[in-house]
């Protein structure tokens, strides 16, 4: 019995041990949870309170590392340094492992220091995943901007992701990763918000230094409320003092903040403290939590009992503090908050004593987070993921995120819908060797497949769950096997390049009946049915040039002819043509512009049945694609040498340009002597709708009116900024302003739009509208980009007018006399980086005096 009792109090000791160790703080050097990368840094080191950083080159694809210019406060060597990406259309991603069904705090720190030596502070928007987290805006080059958020971890990876530039190149200084153990931050809507710091505030701090690692084992950032921060911690209340202890304070091993932070608070000795915070993004709903811990010694006749007063919001000043009692005793944490507040910009708090308390209420410290949306993401993303996960090794396959959203991967496109899906995929000569990824057949919204130019082997898979399939390319591999029947079955298929492969066996009866266009030729054992039903074999040649078209011509008739006269089985049509646009003057190539053949765009405009506009180009009707895509169809009816020479234009310039601020352009169809061009639909109509049309129509909201003239002036300036060579518009109006579902603006109408020369004068015979035309252009007719800022300014006066816009219509050159006056001003600050700074910010110059008149 004494043996027993001896090992049972030994395993007891034994427990107790471990529950201590289990309490210890990790040693600095272990940091469990901890990723903490120094981006663009080149080797691994440990900063002052004991951080290990690693250099961020394993967790990132593509980018480059700068070394900052300009000095700053920040001696750590982590913030010596930048990587910094290009300002296009992709997003760039970090991607970190993490513990599925665990909190994580998340931080990324921006240090510009004119890493770029161009002084100009860029703009750009960041994402956990597919969720949007912020718009990183640089204001000064030596203030590092910093966001947090705490997440729950939905997948064993979590992805930082840089897109959407809008001025200057996405970069990044610091990104640190740290987990949780408790449930503190837990929400009952975690699964579809995640929190973003707004305020984490340190109150009676003894000094301007924040309190982290290693005194908060989570290494949050307290910051001192004596660090008053332009639109932070304002309007503090008089009485205010603060105080502090060095005695213990009890803080359980969770989440609670650190027993330093709880050391010191402010009371006020006037029965109350006020103060005022001003929170970004605001309004919005807020997750927010105060901490007290009574660190006076009160006499036994003291009492310490308050309320919040939150002016506005009497249902919140109903429960009564008394610190000591709720927590149990002095120097013990209390901490009382609501998970679930709706809070405005400016947030007016305070604490007052109650009538039978003795003393002033006391605050040690407060935490205030934003409940941020989480995006469902793409409805492919697992099986991209899995397919990615095969070629771990490979660039391509190393993006991050979500394979569509916020922005798609480079070689994916992507539906357009809330949930999109994946339907173009082109990896194209990526040296990819294996079987084709079963992955791929289970994308049910796949249209395009462009795997040509690899070394894939093995069996063509069965693609029967991939109905709207319409283009295979599987040419030059080495894919061995029969051609499988099931692609015959596919309903929307158009084109099917096999060719160069090592196939064999007989052509499917259910392709060779179909009307498509085949390319099997390389494959020796592979061939065509031969019996004695007759019908067609038709061979469509590819020609360059009139002479080869004449010759070709002549060879393609006799050859068919003499094909008729042998019995073949079903009808395929072999080799593709090249894809040109022929005109009465030239011929253009557009192989990166989908063609659409005029059968498609019947089908999805009903016959052209909807019309939803028209101008001096043609009539725009609405349609809807196979695959659900709504598109906006252009028909041409101005069938002149300048039409087509527009239509050519605008297909040859948008096949490549790409920004979320332009409409996006989808393909063409030049058939039976139609030529049409096929957008993205754009469900809100134009600007003009909205500036003119019935009151019940109008915007009123001014700050929408400015959120649609920012959006046009990013796609503005990606033409000018992100185009090489610069493309000029020539004829911005409120009219080739679209709107989409969620009143977001996108430039539209590249018919008259022209690339500027290395920067220079264009000579130009003049093109635009009446009202928005540049005067000095019309002079001169020498086109630069500052036309385009002088015809944006006219948009940006009429629509933040409150007055009729119907009058725009008649205003013509008055419009032009009215706006001449700013003209010389306008192009006095068109280096403004950003456009909108033009109308917004343009007093900042010396000569933008007359610009005050303006809104």
């Amino acid at each position: 019995m004494a043996s027993a009792a001896a090992a049972a109090a030994a395993a007891l000791l034994l427990f107790f041990h471990l529950q201590l160790l289990l309490l210890l703080p990790a040693p600095s050097g272990a940091q469990p949870g901890f990723i903490s990368l120094d981006c663009g840094g080149a080797h691994d080191h440990a900063d002052a309170i004991g951080i290990q950083w690693t250099s961020d080159a394993s967790f990132v694809t593509g980018g480059q590392t700068a070394q900052l210019l300009v000095q700053n406060g920040l001696q750590s060597q982590q913030f010596t340094t930048v990587r910094y990406f290009p300002a296009d259309n992709r997003k760039y991603c970090y991607t970190m492992n993490v513990r599925n069904r665990t909190r994580y705090l998340v931080r990324a720190t921006f240090l510009y220091g004119n890493f770029d030596n161009s002084n100009v502070y860029p703009k750009f928007d960041i994402s956990l995943g597919a969720s949007p987290w912020s718009t990183i805006v640089i204001n000064d080059a030596t203030t590092p901007v910093v966001e947090e958020a705490i997440i729950l971890a939905a997948a064993p990876t979590l992805s930082v992701c840089l897109s959407n530039a809008s001025t200057g190149q996405p970069f990044i200084s610091t990104l640190e990763l740290r987990q949780f153990n408790g449930s503190l931050y837990y929400t009952t809507d975690e699964a579809r918000f995640f929190l973003a710091l707004s305020a984490r505030i340190n109150f009676g701090a003894e000094s301007n230094d924040s309190v982290r690692y290693p005194d908060d084992p989570f290494d949050r950032i307290w910051e001192s409320d004596s660090v008053r921060r332009a639109n932070y911690l304002v309007d503090v209340a008089p009485g205010t003092e603060r105080i502090s202890t060095t005695k213990p304070i009890f803080v359980s091993v969770n989440e609670e903040p650190p027993e330093k932070v709880m050391q010191t608070a402010v009371v006020g000795q006037d029965g109350s403290l006020n103060y005022r915070l001003d929170l970004e993004g605001f309004p919005a709903n807020a997750w927010g939590v105060s901490y007290f811990a009574e660190i006076e010694d009160l006499a036994p006749n003291e009492t310490r009992k308050f309320k919040l007063e939150v002016p506005g919001m009497p249902a919140l000043s109903k429960p009564t503090v008394d610190v000591e009692e709720n927590a149990q005793g002095k120097y013990r944490l209390y901490e009382p908050g609501y998970t679930n507040l709706s809070l405005p910009f400016v947030f007016s708090f305070g604490f007052k004593k109650t009538n039978d308390s003795s003393k002033g209420p006391i605050l040690n410290a407060l935490e205030i987070y934003k409940y941020v949306q989480i995006t469902m993401g793409s409805q492919d993303a697992i099986i991209m993921a899995s397919m990615v996960s095969r070629y771990s090794q490979a660039s391509w396959a190393q993006e991050g995120g979500d394979p569509c959203l916020p922005a798609s991967w480079s070689w994916v496109q992507c539906s357009s819908e809330y949930a999109p899906r994946v339907f173009s995929i082109t990896l194209s000569g990526k040296n990819i060797t294996g079987s084709i990824p079963v992955e791929l057949t289970k994308l049910s919204g796949l249209v395009e497949l462009r795997l040509d130019g690899n070394s894939f082997s093995g069996q063509i898979p069965d693609f029967s769950e991939c109905r709207n399939l319409q283009y295979i390319h599987l040419e030059n591999n080495q894919l061995t096997g029969e051609l499988p029947p099931s692609l015959g079955d596919l309903p929307n298929l158009k084109e099917l390049y096999v060719q160069n492969n090592k196939l064999s066996g007989q052509v499917p009866k259910s392709l060779s009946k179909r009307s498509i266009i085949l390319n099997f030729s390389g494959n020796s054992a592979l061939h065509i049915v031969n019996n004695a039903i007759s019908h067609t074999i038709a061979i469509i040649c590819v020609v360059i040039g009139a002479i080869m078209l004449l010759g070709a011509a002549i060879g393609c008739y006799f050859f068919t002819c003499r094909r008729k006269k042998k019995p073949y089985e079903d009808t395929v049509v072999i080799a593709a043509p090249a894809k040109k646009l022929g005109s009465y003057f030239s011929e253009v190539a557009t192989e990166s512009a989908h063609r659409f053949s005029l059968s498609e765009i019947e089908d999805a405009t009903d016959k052209f049945e909807r019309r939803i506009g028209s101008g001096g180009f043609g009539i725009v009707y609405y349609g809807k694609l196979t695959d659900g895509r709504e598109i906006a169809v252009k028909l041409l009816t101005n069938d002149s040498y300048q039409g087509i020479r527009e239509f050519l234009n605008e297909v040859t310039l948008l096949s490549r340009i790409h920004h979320r601020h332009l409409v996006t352009f989808l393909g063409y169809s030049q058939q039976d002597g139609k030529n049409i061009l096929v957008y993205e639909f754009m469900h809100n109509g134009t600007l003009k709708e909205h500036l003119r049309g019935a009151a019940d129509e109008k915007i009123t909201s001014w700050l929408k009116r400015l959120e649609i003239a920012e959006d046009a002036a990013k796609g503005i300036e990606y033409l000018h900024t992100g185009c090489s060579p610069t493309i000029i518009h020539r004829d911005l109006k409120s009219s080739n302003i679209l709107l989409d579902k969620n009143m977001r603006a996108k430039v539209a109408d590249f018919g008259l739009s022209k690339p500027a020369v290395d920067g220079s004068h264009v000579s130009s015979i003049v093109r635009g509208t009446v009202g928005y035309l540049d005067p000095e252009y019309y002079i001169s007719q020498q086109l630069t980009e500052k036309s385009d800022i002088y015809s944006f300014g006219v948009i940006y006066w009429s629509s933040s007018q409150a007055t009729s816009q119907s009058q725009m219509t008649t205003l013509g050159s008055t419009a032009v006399t009215l706006l001449h006056g700013l003209d010389h001003t306008l192009r006095a600050v068109t280096s403004t980086p950003s456009l909108i700074h033009l109308w917004t910010e343009g007093t900042t110059c010396s000569q933008c005096g007359r610009l005050r008149r303006w809104p």
